[in-house]
């Protein structure tokens, strides 16, 4: 069985659908948490795969969360290598800085369901089986598109949704990975964030999962074995 690493930022928001989608796909998976457990470790380096977790902190913060920079060094070291990543939101935003784009503040938070819009090379991409799907998302940074990659995907205030890297490297904004009753740990864990966030409820976001949760799972999926039979 081929072995993939998690790097978790915070508990609740862990790989949930994509667990079981990794064991079919033939990987055994464990969980490393970024701030308290060795970055360095050669087992990071040399997974078959790399899975980069999402977060309520933004990567320019290294001088409050120092780890950051250990965490960034080990992505750009697999990226280098060609080894595969995948990064979901925070993740995402971590690769774009490994790869030497700037990320910042979006000025707004963007946190709910909706689809995205595909680049042509986006429909070409794994993430076609997102085409009009409705996705999670759940953000208030953006990143520059780093150099060499490859866009794929858009949506009408967020001009970066995901970029791909090679064959190896895939940057997912938003997220793929949430389930209706995985969900309910977030809405816990950022019940602040909720709170502070305008036109954004508890109840509503509970009502959208509901609906398109299952749907994304299913997609998803999809997505995550096309992207890991490219290899």
């Amino acid at each position: 069985m081929k072995r993939a690493v998690a790097l978790r930022h915070v508990a609740f928001e862990d790989l949930d659908a994509l667990a079981a989608a990794l064991v079919a796909s033939g990987y055994e998976f464990h969980y490393r948490d970024a701030a308290i457990d060795g970055l360095a470790a050669r087992e990071l380096a040399a997974a078959d795969l790399l899975v980069v977790l999402g977060g309520p902190i933004g990567v320019y913060e290294e001088a409050d969360y120092p780890f950051l920079a250990a965490e960034t060094a080990l992505i750009a070291r697999r990226l280098a290598e060609r080894r595969p990543v995948l990064g979901i939101c925070l993740g995402a935003q971590l690769m774009a800085k490994a790869l030497g784009a700037k990320i910042y503040p979006a000025g707004f938070k963007e946190i709910g369901w909706a689809p995205i819009e595909l680049t042509r090379a986006g429909k070409q991409s794994p993430l076609a089986a997102l085409d009009g799907v409705p996705v999670l998302h759940w953000h208030g940074d953006t990143f520059d598109l780093p150099a060499g990659a490859e866009l794929l995907a858009a949506s009408p205030r967020t001009a970066h949704q995901a970029f791909a890297v090679g064959r190896h490297g895939l940057a997912l904004q938003f997220h793929i990975e949430t389930t209706a009753k995985g969900l309910e740990r977030w809405y816990v864990g950022h019940t602040c964030e909720i709170a502070a966030s305008d036109g954004v409820s508890i109840a509503e976001l509970r009502a959208q999962s509901t609906r398109h949760a299952p749907g994304l799972v299913a997609a998803g999926e999809r997505v995550l074995a096309a992207w890991l039979a490219g290899f």
